[in-house]
């Protein structure tokens, strides 16, 4: 995904998507930029946005009328929110790129540190955007209990994308629901 500025409703705070911007490899070697439908018709969705993201899109905007737009013109669509150094779009291996050189430069600093504490390390396992989409999207099931809503914010085109996911939460989790439960309920 990588919406528009026109795909931001921040009236009613809503993102509409709509399209993604696909990275193809193609037959002459060379990779190009496409503008696509998201990959099912549950991908196409209206969701509403978190303040941290809000204020995220409205720190962006204000960024980029400082340093630029970007301009990229993709299959005809132009005014993508996020630009990379050259006012484009990023690449996702980009991204992920970049995630991994964080992680690996925080786990290089922590096992110094940790060899001077004499205890061990707390590393930061390898992720990546993918990850972080499951993330959310297990942390919202481990908040929210209607099954659709889950599906129809996450884009699922299946119930039982959400089903797995949903049924994989935590072991904490899963801990302090029955304990809550036993706190409410009296079995004996």
């Amino acid at each position: 995904m990588s919406p528009s500025w026109d795909d931001i409703d921040y009236e009613n705070r809503l993102i509409d998507i709509n399209h993604s911007v696909v990275y193809r490899f193609m037959e002459n070697g060379k990779s190009e930029y496409h503008v696509s439908t998201p990959k099912t018709k549950a991908g196409t969705r209206v969701i509403p946005m978190m303040e941290a993201v809000y204020q995220a899109f409205q720190d962006e905007y204000e960024a980029q009328k400082e340093r630029g737009f970007n301009m990229a013109v993709i299959d005809g669509m132009s005014g993508f929110v996020f630009a990379n150094r050259f006012g484009g779009v990023h690449n996702p291996g980009t991204i992920n790129r970049a995630i991994r050189r964080i992680y690996e430069a925080h786990n290089a600093e922590e096992i110094v540190e940790a060899k001077k504490q004499k205890r061990q390390p707390i590393i930061i396992p390898h992720f990546s955007c993918h990850h972080m989409r499951h993330t959310f999207c297990t942390r919202f099931c481990e908040n929210e209990t209607n099954v659709k809503v889950i599906q129809a914010i996450m884009g699922h085109k299946d119930i039982t994308t959400t089903m797995d996911i949903y049924a994989d939460v935590t072991q904490d989790k899963k801990t302090e629901v029955i304990n809550s439960l036993e706190k409410k309920v009296a079995i004996f």
